[in-house]
């Protein structure tokens, strides 16, 4: 039967209530010494550092609300920035996270947004939770979330260390989310071309790598203390990422076309895989779950085959109205 909460709005009861409504949901984190409800949180650095990085979702470029439920927005927007933190060969510590959505939205929107967060840490980085944020009204529901990961007393993995005759690895998958995107476009609409959320329920089994993708958050760790020259996140693709790392290097990379699955194009083109990207001494035995798709080599730029490739990708700024990432 359903409770008289599920009619509750953020106009209805007013952000106090909200907060106490939300509050018990987050995720506690395990370096948290100050949570949410002050001023501002306070979080223990054993390390003396902290890596910082932050990222939005949108709705309308980035998800559509008929497709992502809002369990699968709070895990998506911190599997998004866990990633990137693992990227730097850090562990996540805490998640700070600001919400803006329209006054008539129900607070159950917040709270499975919240229940979302909480899953994806306990999965995905145990320990690491939500120390406090922000909420707004907005027409657009966005939310923002910065992470912070400590280094553990290593230095941080970066885009420009690679060397010539590294092998060039991955963990985790290649062109998943965009073959779901594909999907959910092509047999998630109605005959308008509409998102349609009853299509999109049915279709989970193919599309859960958009809108709940699972990135291998722990290998950003395992592939520093391995020795790992470079790493970075895929976010944008593996072609634009990894020219991006190459370019940082000041090294060019070949990619072996058999490791890129039976789909290439869509392994090297499609964007929000959030797999890990890293570069390995020549020689080196590649730590598990990384596995090797090319080598560090001469020049500038990508080659497939040791044929040139384009390195396009996803661009904000150019290719947002067809995205619902």
């Amino acid at each position: 039967m359903p409770s008289p909460l599920d009619h509750d709005t953020l106009a209805s009861i007013g952000e106090g209530a909200v907060l106490l409504r939300i509050f018990p949901r987050l995720p506690r984190a395990a370096s948290g010494l100050l949570g949410p409800g002050d001023d501002a949180a306070v979080i223990s650095a054993p390390d003396g550092r902290f890596v910082v990085t932050t990222d939005m979702m949108i709705h309308g470029p980035d998800f559509r609300l008929a497709w992502s439920t809002p369990h699968d927005l709070g895990w998506k927007a911190a599997a998004s920035n866990l990633s990137d933190i693992a990227a730097m060969g850090a562990v996540p510590t805490a998640l700070v996270v600001a919400i803006a959505a329209p006054a008539d939205s129900p607070v159950s929107l917040l709270e499975g947004i919240a229940d979302g967060l909480r899953d994806a840490c306990a999965a995905l980085a145990p320990g690491c939770g939500v120390v406090g944020g922000d909420l707004s009204v907005s027409p657009t529901l966005t939310i923002a979330v910065t992470a912070f990961g400590d280094l553990e007393g290593r230095a941080p993995v970066l885009r420009s260390g690679a060397r010539l005759g590294d092998i060039v690895a991955v963990a985790g998958v290649l062109g998943e989310a965009a073959a779901a995107l594909s999907v959910l476009f092509t047999e998630a609409v109605d005959p308008l071309g509409r998102p349609d959320a009853r299509l999109a329920a049915a279709l989970r089994a193919r599309t859960a790598a958009q809108l709940a993708p699972t990135p291998p958050i722990a290998a950003g760790r395992v592939a520093a203390l391995a020795g790992a020259t470079a790493m970075l996140d895929l976010s944008d693709g593996l072609a634009i990422d990894s020219a991006r790392l190459a370019r940082a290097s000041g090294v060019g990379i070949d990619f072996t076309l058999a490791s890129l699955g039976a789909d290439p194009a869509r392994a090297l083109g499609g964007g929000e895989d959030h797999a890990l990207l890293a570069t390995f001494p020549a020689g080196a035995q590649l730590p598990q779950p990384f596995r090797r798709i090319g080598i560090c080599v001469a020049g500038e730029g990508l080659t497939v085959d040791g044929e040139p490739h384009d390195s396009a990708g996803w661009d904000p700024y150019r290719d947002w109205a067809g995205s619902a990432g």
